[in-house]
């Protein structure tokens, strides 16, 4: 059996910590011999996107010492693995870079792309719409965005179909940013909390219970401007934890 490494990012660390423990419980529920590597640290992302290169390069090179022994590389964040497998290449040589971008994948890609997860032994019986980020649309292709002219399909819907009980309400712009974009919401916040009151009023209408992501940053970033918002990420949901946690 293939051996994974776990990738928990920042927020999901310090934040989020139960999204952290689904994923890994659904990895070990598929067989996998997973592991949670001591020596990780944040990916570089915010680094990288405030022009702070030499940092960024430094934690590149800790990404890739940390992992590279692993068969694959997994975690519950599309804007993290979005990093790893686009933009290091401008933080490491071509081959480190390959190797990384090649085995590195968000939860909801590795269950569907590689897994190929066709059955799901898990109840949630409440109704949930999908807020889907703009790393994992767009850049992951966990999905075909609304303004593309293809047919449509998307990977996070089909494998939350395989839930037992579980009612998904389709939300309005689902595929439109909520807003956050890092250090965007803070040089820009008053246009970063518009965007993300027309996300929340979007949910609002949609009459849906919980509001589910596959980015914790987004989810923080909407509950940081509705505090009553029931959101939870996918992977609770897929693990089976999530009646759990509300």
């Amino acid at each position: 059996m293939a051996k994974v490494a776990l990738f928990i990012p920042c927020f999901v660390n310090t934040i989020y910590p139960n999204v952290g423990v689904a994923t890994f419980k659904i990895l070990k529920n598929l067989g996998f011999e997973v592991e949670y590597p001591k020596n990780q640290s944040c990916c570089g992302q915010p680094f990288f996107n405030s022009g702070f290169i030499k940092e960024a390069k430094e934690l590149a090179k800790n990404f890739y010492n940390t992992f590279s022994q692993y068969d694959y590389i997994v975690a519950p964040s599309a804007s993290c693995i979005s990093m790893v497998k686009f933009h290091y290449k401008e933080l490491l040589d071509e081959d480190k870079f390959k190797e990384l971008s090649n085995k590195s994948y968000e939860i909801c890609e590795f269950l569907h792309d590689i897994v190929k997860l066709k059955e799901l032994n898990v109840s949630f019986p409440h109704s949930i719409a999908l807020h889907q980020s703009c790393h994992g649309l767009r850049e992951l292709e966990l999905g075909v965005s609304s303004e593309l002219n293809l047919p449509y399909n998307n990977k996070v819907l089909n494998l939350l179909s395989l839930v037992k009980d579980i009612k998904i309400v389709p939300l309005k712009n689902s595929d439109e940013c909520c807003g956050f974009g890092g250090t965007f919401s803070i040089n820009e916040s008053e246009v970063s909390i518009k965007m993300g009151r027309d996300k929340l009023q979007n949910f609002k209408s949609s009459k849906a219970e919980y509001l589910v992501g596959y980015d914790n940053s987004c989810l923080m970033h909407l509950a940081s401007i509705e505090p009553n918002l029931k959101s939870l990420h996918v992977v609770e949901i897929l693990a089976g934890v999530a009646n759990e946690a509300i």
